[in-house]
């Protein structure tokens, strides 16, 4: 048996990689996929073979994850619950995409993740991996009740890996955990499932790791522009960068303003809610000007039927249905929605706040001529509304006269 675990060098996927081997008596690949955690990736290889694994990969998928996920999530202006950027959620099925492509590589038969029995990633996983190739085996250890016996909490975890001579970076000094990417970063568990803990306090801010918090940030605004090309954004201030140059400038810049944080109580997919706090300093400056350059660009009924749509593809990515055929057929509408969301938008960012400022572009559908109300002449006849409105409320007049109309 050959298995290839999603592996972070953490405290869960440290333990599974020798509880796996121990278990099925299996060869154990781990694979790391760069996605933007920076600091968190140095030292995998050597931490997995010291742990118990034949062999290990580290992909660079920062690139991929900006153009070919972020970005079209951006287009269709996805927010889960109206808050949420999704920034764990669309990192998944790229991960186990590229888990599966080193299965067969590897010609290994299983695939095994450290996700929960309990959270959205497990679905997320398991979906993709039943997507794009449904006969490799999956392994799930929360999902296994001799799993859970053995580790029923942190400290049993932590124990196991001093008792195995594991090294992990966790404690029980720091009880949440964490998942970084280019994105955002996301803290969940631990002292927060209390959803009136309060961590902006001088005493728990520390656990911020993106952005300063707005009080703190800087007193004077500082200005941004963003170009945008067929919805994608692909200059800040003037220089062209790829997608992934652009998330990095963007965090840095909405990073240092108190820009993008989120603390909310959400709804899992497998049934309960759920309290997170997020940073997405990038991708919330970023979401503000793409939604800007739409207001310019953007037929009105072609808008209201895309944004009836955000729930609904909100919905698809967090719940990890990213490789699903209705996720593709709404990207395919987004994506012909986009093809004159082209312009520059400016903005200031300041104290946590991301503020418009003015917005350009060649395709703008705004008519100053036909929009003033200082008597310009324009190919409008404000005459036309009369009959405009009297239509409109021909059913209103109908019901009245039938029915004696609404009562007041």
């Amino acid at each position: 048996m050959k298995i290839v675990l999603a592996y972070s060098g953490g405290l869960d996927t440290s333990v599974i990689v020798k509880w796996l081997r121990e278990t099925y008596d299996a060869e154990i690949i781990t694979f790391a996929a760069d996605i933007g955690q920076e600091e968190e990736l140095r030292g995998l290889a050597q931490k997995a073979r010291r742990t118990g694994a034949s062999k290990h990969y580290t992909l660079d998928l920062v690139e991929e994850f900006a153009r070919d996920f972020i970005y079209p999530m951006i287009r269709a202006n996805a927010v889960y619950e109206g808050q949420y950027y999704l920034g764990t959620s669309i990192a998944r099925p790229l991960i186990a995409q590229a888990q599966i492509g080193v299965a067969k590589r590897e010609k290994a038969d299983t695939v095994a993740h450290g996700a929960t029995g309990k959270g959205n990633d497990q679905c997320r996983f398991e979906l993709t991996y039943m997507a794009l190739a449904p006969r490799l085996q999956i392994i799930s250890p929360w999902k296994i009740d001799s799993f859970r016996e053995q580790f029923p909490g942190r400290a049993e975890m932590i124990a196991y890996c001093q008792k195995h001579k594991i090294p992990v970076k966790a404690s029980l000094k720091k009880p949440y955990s964490m998942d970084r990417n280019l994105l955002h970063i996301s803290y969940e568990a631990g002292i927060l499932e209390d959803p009136w803990f309060d961590p902006t306090t001088s005493k728990n801010k520390g656990m911020f790791t993106l952005s300063v918090s707005p009080e703190d940030a800087p007193n004077r605004a500082e200005p941004v522009e963003l170009e945008f090309e067929s919805g994608n954004c692909v200059a800040v201030n003037g220089r062209r960068l790829t997608p992934a140059g652009v998330l990095r400038a963007l965090n840095k810049l909405g990073g240092k303003h108190g820009i993008g944080r989120v603390d909310l109580v959400e709804n899992r997919f497998v049934g309960m809610k759920s309290r997170g706090v997020y940073e997405t300093p990038g991708g919330t400056i970023l979401m503000q000007g793409h939604r800007q350059i739409e207001s310019l660009t953007l037929d009105r009924e072609v808008m209201h039927l895309r944004d009836s749509l955000i729930p609904k593809y909100a919905e698809l990515v967090y719940y990890g249905f990213w490789f699903a055929p209705e996720r593709e057929a709404l990207q395919a509408l987004v994506d012909e929605s986009q093809r004159r969301v082209s312009g520059t938008v400016r903005l200031k960012l300041y104290k946590g706040n991301v503020i418009t400022c003015g917005r350009k572009s060649k395709y703008s559908l705004y008519d100053p001529k036909v929009a003033s109300m200082e008597g310009l002449k324009s190919w409008y006849n404000q005459n036309d509304a009369t009959g405009f409105i009297r239509l409109n409320g021909l059913r209103l007049r109908a019901r009245y006269f039938a029915q004696g109309g609404p009562k007041i």
